[in-house]
């Protein structure tokens, strides 16, 4: 056999070394590419939750993210086509890189001595969005082109495009196309025209160039530059060209009011019931594509938000610190939450609300459920005779606001006027225990701390929310019955499979007719009593609520104080709680107002705007309270005797219905049941 020449020999070796390592190259990158990580792509894109109002329309987004995604059957044809017209003629041919684009572009980098973003492909443009850093090098080009190919092999073409266009950014904010369709046409993707089409297709080369609101012949010159690459490229037909490219740019912009961030304090309180009550997480709410039903009614809630923006219905804050509010309203019949406004002042995401997670002394406010109610349950009735001489039960010694005593008054009286001795008195007469069922029944919940006398007054350990004490009054308004409070109706997925529905509940907590006498009681106190401020023209009960500054050291000196005030009133259509204060309470940020000025003026402002249009009904009769009525009227015929009989013995007691006055039981409670701290600050 003939040798091969010496120098023959050397070129195939170095041949076949050249081979060799070409073939380590690309086998090298093959192997880099494959091990390239997108699973990102097959991630669903974050998807917005929508929150319905009661008459089940979209009233507010909830989203973690820019985008909000679109699915391939809603890309029109004509849009798809403009986009690759522009952007990467060749996508359905090549595999992620187009060779003859990117030799364009090098010549062109060579002879300017820089780096261009010429010649990605749409594939390209989708890797470098999603994955690399925007640094011009040739190292990102690399990845550009690997992450490509990477892609390539993923999806195919159409799911390519979607993801296109779901992640490019067109200008203005607007990130993906379902954005920038409704910026700038108020319109779905899906209805976009032909020369609307073009005009998007054109922002992602510059978009802040090409945008119409900052240049709009230029923005118009490359929209129809998209339509003539549309025409040269058999996409539509000269015809449709000439057709389209004379048309103005016809904008809506600034039209649609986006979703995301309407009625954000009602908002809030559903991530907060959806999270705390049905299990959610927020990742969930804001990225799952949840569908919320709530109760919110936004006539009512943008009465609320504006009453709230409006400084002349609170007292002055402090430049420091901004004097606090909440506010939340209720239907009594159903339990739904209407309306709430959890603070005063810009909104943050997921703010404190004063309105659900305020734990504060409700003061006098709290009388009718630790005191009234239960009483008239024993049988008292409006015209009983209450003690308001100096009262002193085992050294806690209640004072009214005043600082008057009135001697005997009837519990009418006594509750129109807020008077603190004649509560404390009652409940001392009918017994601590039957204050705390009643309390509890109303949904209230109590520490063993609370079972003492200062109850009456609202003295609480934990304190309470507007939310509880909007609920346990509902039970008054809706003759005994408390429904619980709730915001969310039901939630289902995107599809419409249903992920949780609400199961309202519902709490008997007095008769009836107990009700409806508590609810004459609370409507003669904004007739004539404290709430007179929140008196709207029509049937209005309601209780106002203050508690004092405590008497120590650091408020020496302040004669008259608050560090809390409230209003908790109702009409036979809704009931409404309001609460006033500071969040951190001291000798510079304290209140000078009561329940019945702030608090009874938001209330009123509100519900007359909210019922301006609501026919005027009476409250509710319950059958069993007119039965009674003749006892009623015969008890008040002796009352003013009783009464006068009762001031001219000066007397200390007074028993409860039906008895003489008299007895004296002003040591009825044990020591151990007065605790140190009533006597720390007064509620009145």
């Amino acid at each position: 056999m003939k040798k091969l020449p010496r120098e023959a020999k050397y070129w195939r070796k170095l041949g076949v070394g050249i081979l060799a390592f070409l073939v380590l190259i690309i086998g090298g990158m093959l192997l880099w590419i494959t091990s390239l990580d997108v699973s990102k792509l097959e991630s669903p894109l974050s998807q917005p939750s929508v929150l319905y109002d009661e008459n089940g329309h979209p009233a507010s987004q909830l989203s973690s993210s820019r985008i909000i995604p679109i699915s391939q059957k809603q890309i029109p044809q004509q849009l798809k086509n403009a986009i690759i017209a522009v952007e990467d003629r060749r996508f359905y041919e090549h595999q992620g890189v187009d060779i003859h684009s990117i030799s364009r572009a090098l010549i062109r980098d060579l002879i300017s001595g820089g780096l261009s973003e010429g010649g990605s492909t749409i594939t390209q443009q989708l890797a470098k969005n999603l994955f690399l850093p925007s640094d011009k090098t040739f190292s990102r080009k690399i990845k550009e082109a690997a992450y490509a190919i990477k892609i390539e092999y993923v999806l195919d073409k159409d799911q390519i495009l979607v993801a296109y266009l779901n992640q490019i950014y067109f200008g203005e904010g607007c990130w993906g196309i379902h954005n920038a369709a409704q910026f700038y046409f108020k319109k779905k993707v899906e209805d976009l025209t032909l020369e609307e089409s073009a005009m998007l297709a054109g922002l992602p080369k510059a978009p802040s160039s090409f945008s119409p609101l900052k240049n709009m012949d230029k923005s118009l010159e490359r929209r129809n530059l998209v339509l003539e690459l549309m025409k040269e490229q058999g996409y539509i037909s000269a015809t449709d060209y000439e057709e389209t490219s004379s048309q103005p740019i016809l904008l809506k912009q600034g039209s649609e009011e986006s979703l995301t961030g309407q009625y954000a304090p009602y908002v809030d309180y559903v991530i907060e019931e959806a999270i705390n009550r049905m299990g959610f997480t927020e990742a969930q709410i804001l990225s799952g594509g949840l569908q919320i039903y709530t109760q919110m009614n936004p006539e009512i809630q943008e009465e609320a938000q504006d009453v709230y923006k409006d400084k002349r219905f609170f007292p002055d804050g402090k430049e420091d610190q901004t004097l606090q509010s909440g506010v939340i309203i209720i239907d009594h019949h159903t339990g739904g939450i209407k309306a709430l406004v959890g603070y005063r002042g810009e909104s943050i995401f997921r703010e404190f609300n004063h309105a659900t997670q305020l734990k504060r002394q409700p003061g006098s406010s709290f009388k009718p459920l630790a005191v009234y109610g239960p009483a008239l349950e024993k049988g008292y009735t409006s015209n009983s005779l209450l003690n308001d001489n100096p009262l002193n039960i085992n050294g806690y010694a209640p004072t009214d606001e005043d600082h008057r005593n009135r001697g005997y008054i009837t519990l009418q009286e006594a509750l129109q006027n807020s008077l603190n001795i004649p509560a404390v008195w009652l409940l001392n007469k009918i017994g601590i225990d039957c204050g705390v069922d009643f309390a509890t029944r109303a949904g209230i919940p109590l520490e063993d701390e609370d079972h003492t006398l200062s109850l009456a007054l609202g003295g609480l350990t934990q304190g309470v929310s507007p939310l509880q004490m909007a609920q346990a009054y509902g039970a008054f308004a809706n003759l005994g019955v408390m429904n619980k409070a709730y915001a969310i109706t039901k939630i289902t997925s995107k599809e419409g499979q249903v992920l949780f529905q609400s199961q309202p509940a519902s709490v008997k907590v007095t008769t009836p007719a107990v009700a409806y006498r508590m609810t004459l009681l609370l409507e003669n106190v904004v007739d004539y009593g404290t709430g007179r401020n929140a008196y709207l023209g029509r049937p209005t009960a309601g209780k106002t609520g203050s508690v004092e500054l405590p008497p120590i050291k650091e408020f020496s000196g302040i004669t008259k104080g608050a560090k809390d005030v409230w209003f908790v009133g109702y009409t036979p259509e809704l009931t409404a709680a309001v609460w006033m204060g500071y969040d951190k309470t001291d000798r510079n940020h304290y209140l000078t107002t009561t329940g019945g000025s702030g608090p009874a003026v938001v209330f009123h402002e509100i519900l007359s705007r909210s019922l301006s249009s609501t026919p005027v009904v009476p409250f509710e009769v319950p059958s069993e309270y007119v039965s009674n009525q003749y006892r009623d009227l015969k008890q008040n015929d002796q009352v003013i005797l009783q009464k006068d009989s009762a001031n001219e013995n000066n007397s200390d007691e007074s028993e409860g219905p039906g008895e003489d006055p008299g007895e004296e039981q002003d040591q009825g409670q044990d020591q151990d049941q007065v605790k140190d701290q009533d006597q720390s600050q007064g509620l009145y």
